[in-house]
Order: C-alpha cells, then sequence, then structure tokens
C-alpha cells in the first residue's frame, strides 16, 4: 500500500475552502485512475497545542507506481492544478509506502 497525504495549512477564507473542496475538488478525486480508498477530514486537532493544518486528505494506492501513474494521468494534472482554487495557505503534500503493524 502507498499512501498520498495532503496537508492544508489555514486558507484565506475556510468556508469557500470547505464548499469548493467537496463541490468541485472531490469529483476530481474520484475520477483519480487507480486509487484504492481516501479520506479528508475538515476537523484536524493534535494532542497538544495549535492544530498546523486546517485539513488533510489521505489516499491509497497499491504501489508508488500506480501513484506517479495516477498524479501523471490527465485526471491527476487537472486535480493538482485545481488546487489554486481553493488552496490559499498552500498545500503539503508527502507520500510513502505504508507498513501494516502486527500484534
Amino acid at each position: 500500500m502507498h499512501k498520498l497525504v495532503v496537508l492544508y495549512p489555514e486558507p484565506v477564507d475556510p468556508d469557500h475552502f470547505r464548499d469548493y473542496y467537496v463541490t468541485n475538488h472531490l469529483p476530481l478525486v474520484r475520477d483519480l485512475p487507480g486509487l484504492l480508498a481516501w479520506r479528508y477530514s475538515f476537523d484536524v486537532t493534535t494532542t497538544m497545542g495549535e492544530a498546523l493544518y486546517f485539513a488533510i486528505f489521505e489516499g491509497d494506492f497499491a504501489d508508488a507506481a500506480a501513484m506517479a501513474a495516477a498524479r501523471a494521468s490527465p485526471q491527476g494534472r487537472r486535480m493538482a492544478a485545481d488546487a489554486a482554487n481553493y488552496a490559499t495557505g498552500g498545500a503539503i503534500v508527502i507520500n510513502y509506502p505504508a507498513q501494516d503493524g502486527t500484534g
């Protein structure tokens, strides 16, 4: 399993971010080839101190190659370009191979 995580700092207009993200951006996410599962939240908290992020997105892919192919696809390029329409605070994109825990 390979994870794609997007961390969104506080945007200029939080209400616009929420509305645009759900109404316009997530439909683009649904069209991403090879995406096995995805999750998002606007309720990012920490156990100590103030949360550094306004929202988070997690996407699951079979492996790094599947994620790279999805991001390079026309749908992936359209999705990435769309971030300028709502993520006025920027976005931090990370990815990594996820290891299953045992016992």
